[in-house]
């Protein structure tokens, strides 16, 4: 990579499960030090990286051009890779692991919990900027990374695959599971339905809206850059809004086993709507916006539809934690997508109330 000085040490860094990502450190000519991030991407999950770092690389081009325009700082407020020596924008070794380099974000931190509500306000604030600076880029150049990621009525086939061949016999037990679902098998198709008519646009979308993602100023506690590029794919702006509400709207964990501690917070519903459309500047079309609600559903639907059929099919792509695990995970997603239907009218006048607010 071509860094700037003389290396000094490094350590690992973060907590994610899929890349392994250390903190590099430099010292410069003049005696200053500089970080730097270098991860080895996993090329299991992400099968082309050649692919995945020329969807960063345009992408980060893009905005870098939309932050010089307004005079914004671009070594704070996007990703920008490192090149190798010869250019390149990662770096294979001798056993074949790809590598690349990003610039430090200085004076930023992430958080991985929603411990005050500003904190969400500000992770659905920069994600829907992040939507409003990439409003004008032709989504249809991006590769998919993870081909069908969101392609909700093929994660319902392979779900009747699943149950069909019940390897692990476990059907059974889980009957009531199964049949929430596929009495819900008719809202799988209302959103590329519409895509495909022309009604909702095709979007740039981030596809992995957590908190963790966002980095804030540590003197100002503002959400200042959007980061983990690696699942940026056109899509639909409504995938990246309703799975940030079913993680971060939900008054229960992920994996909650006492469900009546599961509900959708109506109250983060509205301030993550408010700070999300606030972010978009009005780049949203009048039919985005009415489908947000529907973005929620769905990503919760098509979350505890996949964790019901790892379940099934015996646990393989989820890293599980203790028996039933998935099962859990599963139940609790399907209470919330009936909470969500319980306060469908709710969730619809909390954006119809905003929307008119911000067209004032």
């Amino acid at each position: 990579m071509d860094f700037d000085g003389n290396y000094i040490k490094h350590e690992r860094n973060g907590n994610g499960h899929i890349n392994d990502t250390f903190l590099v450190w430099f010292q410069k000519e003049n005696g200053d030090y500089i970080k730097y991030i270098l991860q080895r991407m996993n090329h299991e999950i992400f099968k082309n990286p050649e692919q995945l770092m020329e969807n960063i690389c345009s992408v980060t081009s893009f905005l870098k051009e939309k932050i010089k325009e307004r005079n914004g700082d671009i070594h704070r407020e996007t990703m920008n890779v490192i090149p190798t020596k010869t250019g390149a924008p990662f770096f294979i070794d001798s056993i074949g692991c790809y590598w690349r380099a990003y610039e430090y974000i200085t004076e930023a931190v992430s958080y991985e919990q929603v411990e005050r509500p500003e904190d969400f306000y500000q992770c659905a604030y920069t994600f829907g900027a992040f939507q409003n600076q990439l409003s004008d880029y032709d989504a249809g150049k991006l590769h998919e990374t993870i081909p069908d990621f969101h392609n909700t009525p093929l994660r319902f086939k392979t779900f009747s695959e699943a149950v069909e061949k019940d390897i692990c016999g476990r059907a059974k037990e889980v009957s009531y599971e199964i049949d929430f679902i596929r009495n819900r098998e008719q809202d799988m198709n209302v959103c590329l339905n519409l895509l495909r008519k022309g009604e909702l646009p095709l979007r740039v979308t981030h596809n992995d809206t957590k908190l963790n993602n966002i980095m804030m100023d540590i003197n100002t506690g503002k959400g200042i850059c959007v980061v983990d590029l690696d699942t940026v794919m056109p899509g639909l702006s409504l995938y990246d809004f309703g799975d940030s509400i079913r993680f971060g709207a939900n008054n229960a964990a992920e994996d909650e086993r006492d469900l009546s501690k599961v509900s959708l917070n109506l109250s983060l519903f509205e301030l993550y709507t408010s700070g999300f459309l606030k972010g978009c500047n009005k780049s949203l079309t009048e039919k985005e916006i009415e489908m947000l609600p529907m973005g929620a559903k769905l990503m919760t639907l098509e979350c505890g539809m996949r964790f019901l059929t790892d379940y099934l099919s015996g646990d393989t792509y989820f890293r599980i934690h203790r028996e039933g695990h998935n099962l859990d995970r599963c139940r609790t997603q399907l209470k919330l997508v009936e909470d969500m239907e319980k306060k469908w009218a709710e969730m619809e006048n909390i954006v119809n109330q905003i929307q008119d607010k911000s067209s004032l």
